[in-house]
C-alpha cells in the first residue's frame, strides 16, 4: 500500500461533540475511525478516566490514528482494525465499559480517495478494486463486478445503489466493451460511461428560479440576490453515480449498516446517543427509518384492532430534521457538502 496521508478534516465536528456530550469518565464508541479527527476530540474531553473504542476496516486509517493520539499523549483510546458489522463481538471481547454513545461517519475517506491503488476515484487512473480494507484478495473488486455480473445485474446494482438513469445505456456499453477488452482501471469505465453519457450528466445552466424551497440556505440565498433571478447549478462527474453504486455494491455498504444499527443501539446505555453522518440518500433513508421505527411502541399494521408484535420504543429522536453543514464549513471542507447528521437517545 502506497504511503497515503490520512489528513482527515472531520465532518460536522462541532455539532457531534454537541450531540454526544462527552464528559470527563464517559466512554465511547467511533465506528469509523478514519483518521480520528472526531475520535481524538472525544478522547481530550472524557480524560484519562475514559475510553474511546475506535474501529475501522481500512489498515492504514488505523495505523493513522494511533499515531495521532500517540503524537497527542492521549492513553484512553482502543483502535481494532475491524468492520463495524461486528460491533457487539468486538466491544464483547475488547471493551467491558458501559457506552455512553456512539457514532458513524459514514462513506469514504479523502484518503482513501487519494489512493490510485483503491480504485475509488474517477479523477486518476488506478485499478479497480474500491475495497475499504485496501486487501482485494479479500472479497470482490469493482472490476469482478463489471467484467463478470450479467447485463441485467449491472443494470440493478446502477440503479439501486447509484440511482443512475443511464444505468440501461451504461450497462449496455460496459458488456460490449469488456468483450473487446476487460475493463480494469478507473479510467477505462470513465471512458466507457461517458462514451454513453457525454462529458456531464447534467450541464451548467441559468434559469429563472424561486430560492424557496429549494434546500438553499438563507445566507446562501442573501448572497445571490444580488443576481436574484439566475442560479447556476454545476452537474455531475458523469462516472459519480456508477462509482458510487460499485463502491457500495463491493463493501455491502447498505446492507452492513442495517445490520450493524441494531447491534449499536442493544449495546448503548439508557440515556446514551447514536450519531450519524451519512453523505448520499441510500443511507440517510436506512437511518431515518430505522429512528422512526425504533421510536415506536406498535409496529402492526393499522388495520389491527391491537398490537400483536410486542414492539416497545427504544429511541428518542434528538433531530427531527437532519443537521447539515454550515455553508463556511462547506467553504473549508467541500466534502461536508452533502453531509447530514441524524441523532437518536436511547430511552
Amino acid at each position: 500500500m502506497p504511503n497515503i496521508k490520512y489528513c482527515h478534516i472531520p465532518v460536522l465536528l462541532e455539532p457531534v461533540i454537541e450531540y454526544l456530550n462527552p464528559r470527563p469518565g464517559q466512554n465511547f464508541v467511533d465506528c469509523t475511525a478514519g483518521g480520528g479527527g472526531h475520535a481524538i476530540e472525544i478522547a481530550k474531553r472524557v480524560g484519562p478516566d475514559g475510553r474511546i473504542l475506535g474501529l475501522d476496516l481500512d489498515p492504514g486509517a488505523i495505523a493513522a490514528v494511533e499515531a495521532n493520539a500517540k503524537a497527542q499523549g492521549l492513553n484512553n483510546v482502543i483502535f481494532v482494525n475491524n468492520t463495524y458489522r461486528n460491533l457487539i463481538k468486538i466491544i464483547h471481547a475488547q471493551f467491558s465499559h458501559p457506552i455512553n454513545g456512539i457514532l458513524f461517519d459514514l462513506g469514504l475517506s479523502s484518503a482513501q480517495l487519494q489512493d490510485r491503488t483503491r480504485g475509488f476515484s474517477f479523477q486518476a487512473d488506478g485499478e479497480l478494486s474500491m475495497n475499504y480494507d485496501g486487501l482485494s484478495i479479500k472479497g470482490p473488486t469493482a472490476a469482478g463486478i463489471i467484467n463478470n455480473r450479467s447485463e441485467e445485474e449491472l443494470i440493478k446494482i446502477f440503479k439501486e445503489y447509484g440511482e443512475e438513469p443511464r444505468a440501461r445505456r451504461i450497462a449496455g456499453e460496459i458488456v460490449r466493451q469488456r468483450k473487446i477488452q476487460p475493463i480494469t482501471t478507473t479510467l477505462q469505465l470513465v471512458k466507457t460511461i461517458k462514451s454513453v453519457v457525454g462529458q456531464r450528466q447534467d450541464k451548467k445552466t441559468k434559469k429563472p428560479c424561486s430560492l424557496k424551497g429549494q434546500g438553499i440556505s438563507r445566507t446562501r440565498i442573501n448572497s445571490i440576490r444580488g443576481n436574484p433571478y439566475t442560479i447556476s447549478v454545476q452537474g455531475k462527474h458523469p462516472a459519480t453515480r456508477v462509482f458510487q453504486a460499485l463502491r457500495i455494491a463491493v463493501n455491502n455498504e447498505l446492507e452492513n449498516l442495517k445490520q450493524t444499527l441494531p447491534q449499536a443501539l442493544e449495546v448503548l446505555e439508557p440515556g446514551g446517543r447514536l450519531v450519524l453522518i451519512s453523505y448520499h440518500s441510500l443511507e440517510d433513508r436506512i437511518v431515518k427509518n430505522f429512528f422512526r421505527q425504533e421510536s415506536r411502541d406498535c409496529l402492526c399494521p393499522p388495520s389491527f384492532p391491537e398490537c400483536r408484535c410486542g414492539h416497545k420504543a427504544q429511541v428518542k429522536i434528538i433531530t427531527k430534521k437532519p443537521v447539515v453543514s454550515t455553508d463556511a464549513e462547506v467553504k473549508a471542507n467541500p466534502r461536508s457538502r452533502s453531509a447530514k447528521m441524524r441523532v437518536g437517545e436511547k430511552i
